[in-house]
């Protein structure tokens, strides 16, 4: 630790870089905080603070940045931070407009996180182990044709045509559906194949419907991601540089890429913060990110983050992943039929 004075100068500096993005002189400093010190004493502090790599002078006759060591020691000292109960309720309020599917909440999770982080945010799809059945239901269009509706575990609604080889009503197809849901409800593919269940052809030809929408869900890429915020991240000074934002393209129109942010060992509780150089992958090492898991542990976890540039305001990235991650916990316990715990919840401090 360093002693409260040292400490104290070290905080201003970094949070006049996070606002101002300029390096900061030690008249700065003595005016922001009253020390009463000389001039001299706030810049020997300031040369300790450079020889232990706390900051960086980019010019010998200019200020101070923060390095990324200086921006660990900040981030470890922050207390618990929380979003704005007003900012809360706003953001509850959102997610009650759009409807109870999860990808409508996810693509919502998104912007909200951009706009409350001011940088870029990146939304992992959270996945079961394997896609499980909930219900169908079935609409018949014309004498011989149906559309099949299948809900999955996990509010993800699939829809395809069915068409028979001769006439059925709407409370045949009704009847068919109700047979399924009834043997079928939180099943796998393997588990709905190898279940012996006694069906008519035109049964077995709905059952073979709904596996193979199961099993081209099993096949899909499980990393796409939702994304939003680029311009928020795109009109922050240290990428004004072509470097930095081809980078910031090459994530982006690939987004397999953003898998590089994921660090190979992310907790399963709580928000983490990697900074610059301790990313783990070269490429996103000019940046920070800020990230959570959310969902239901054992059953469904995805991931949620905040990429921007070293000099990113934390408290308010930190608390808004932690508040997005407990709420969309909270909703997809809710699509599961669960009942959301302390032991569960992820986020919320």
């Amino acid at each position: 630790m360093l002693p409260p004075r040292t400490e104290t100068i070290l905080k201003s500096i970094v949070g006049r870089y996070i606002v101002n993005a300029v390096p900061v002189p030690s008249q700065s400093i003595l005016h922001d905080y009253g020390l009463r010190v000389s001039s001299a004493t706030i810049r020997n502090e300031m040369a300790r603070l450079e020889r232990e790599g706390y900051i960086i002078r980019p010019h010998t006759s200019a200020g101070s940045i923060p390095s990324d060591l200086g921006y660990r020691y900040y981030v470890e000292s922050l207390e618990d931070v929380e979003l704005p109960l007003n900012q809360q309720h706003l953001v509850e309020h959102m997610f009650h407009q759009v409807e109870t599917k999860l990808e409508e909440w996810l693509r919502l999770t998104a912007t909200l996180l951009a706009h409350l982080a001011n940088n870029m945010a990146v939304v992992f799809i959270p996945r079961p182990v394997k896609c499980q059945f909930k219900h169908i239901e079935m609409v018949s269009l014309q004498d011989n044709t149906a559309l099949l509706i299948l809900v999955l575990q996990g509010a993800k609604v699939r829809q395809q045509l069915i068409t028979f080889e001769q006439p059925v009503l709407q409370p045949e197809l009704t009847a068919i559906s109700s047979k399924l849901n009834n043997n079928y409800a939180s099943l796998d593919v393997h588990q709905i194949s190898g279940k012996e269940v006694e069906l008519s052809d035109i049964e077995k030809q709905v059952a073979n419907h709904i596996l193979g929408i199961m099993q081209a869900e099993d096949e899909e890429d499980r990393d796409e991601p939702y994304l939003d915020g680029l311009h928020f991240i795109l009109g922050q000074p240290e990428f004004t540089g072509s470097r930095q934002r081809l980078t910031l393209v090459e994530l982006v129109e690939n987004r397999n890429s953003l898998k590089a942010i994921l660090p190979h060992k992310l907790p399963l509780h709580g928000v983490q913060v990697v900074i610059g150089k301790e990313n783990e992958s070269e490429i996103i090492r000019d940046y920070s990110v800020v990230l959570s898991r959310y969902g239901l542990p054992d059953e469904a976890v995805g991931t949620i983050a905040v990429i921007g540039p070293t000099r990113m305001p934390y408290s308010r990235s930190i608390a808004a992943i932690d508040y997005l991650a407990w709420l969309l916990s909270r909703m997809i316990a809710r699509l599961y039929g669960k009942e959301a715990t302390s032991q569960t919840d992820f986020g919320k401090n």
